[in-house]
């Protein structure tokens, strides 16, 4: 289909056709590229993400099974009825903020991202989905020009894999996809311990964050959220936690 630019449904309808010389060496190309490990989402130039299709590039991650889990976790918290206030720190290709938006017609979503490059695919995936002018994108790194606004939920799924683990990775992920999308640091951890203090700041009473986590960081997570209100974390189809849920209430001290 990418060398056609026709769907499933007309070449299925045409057996008989015969591809052109230009549509033959674009399918080689594909064909040697899928070759070299990149991932068939760039070749193909789209994701499917929680019943959407997305624009993807090596600009930026690829939207994957595990992050529906956070979507669906935010959804059962966001009101249908009315105005609900939602930062997605992190956006990426705009997944989140985009099936969200979708899903919920009144929200309004602040989407940051600390390249200038995935927000312009984000920005994209809003248009095409008729919800660009629900959601506000921002260059940030984390929530920095949005000090100002409370909101009722932050979501992320932010680098979350530690420098030491590039290796373990697949060679189509860690060759291709955007590596600083991927690694936070030493351990794992450091863009969850710089964000969720800040997510305490910009949440109003009762706001809730909800945190893409990697395999074996919930014990980190429950540390590092011990002092909100309420912690609990929702697990992916294989039973390993995948999504850290905090609601605010309390007091979060920067220090703890």
């Amino acid at each position: 289909m990418c060398a056609t630019g026709l769907d499933r449904a007309a070449l299925l309808a045409h057996p008989e056709r015969l591809l052109s010389e230009d549509e033959q060496n674009r399918y080689r190309a594909a064909l040697g590229r899928r070759g070299r490990f990149e991932p068939i989402q760039y070749i193909l130039g789209e994701r499917e993400f929680y019943g959407l299709r997305f624009l993807v590039t090596p600009d930026v991650l690829i939207p994957r099974p595990e992050t529906e889990h956070l979507v669906e976790a935010a959804l059962e918290r966001i009101p249908v009825d009315r105005p609900f206030e939602i930062a997605d720190v992190g956006t990426g290709s705009g997944a989140i903020a985009v099936a969200l938006a979708v899903a919920r017609p009144l929200a309004r979503i602040a989407a940051l991202d600390i390249s200038a490059a995935a927000l312009e695919i984000a920005r994209k995936n809003a248009a095409a989905h008729g919800v660009g002018e629900r959601v506000r994108f921002f260059e940030s790194d984390l929530l920095g020009p949005v000090r100002y606004q409370a909101f009722d939920m932050i979501v992320s799924n932010p680098p979350y894999i530690a420098e030491a683990d590039r290796e373990t990775l697949d060679a189509e992920v860690r060759e291709f996809e955007p590596a600083r999308a991927l690694f936070a640091g030493p351990s794992g951890l450091e863009i969850y311990e710089r964000l969720i203090p800040q997510a305490f700041e910009r949440l109003r009473e009762g706001g809730w964050l909800l945190l893409e986590i990697g395999a074996g960081q919930e014990s980190a997570l429950r540390r590092l959220l011990h002092a909100w209100g309420s912690v609990g974390f929702v697990d992916d189809l294989q039973g390993i936690p995948r999504v850290a849920v905090a609601q605010r209430s309390g007091f979060c001290s920067k220090d703890e």
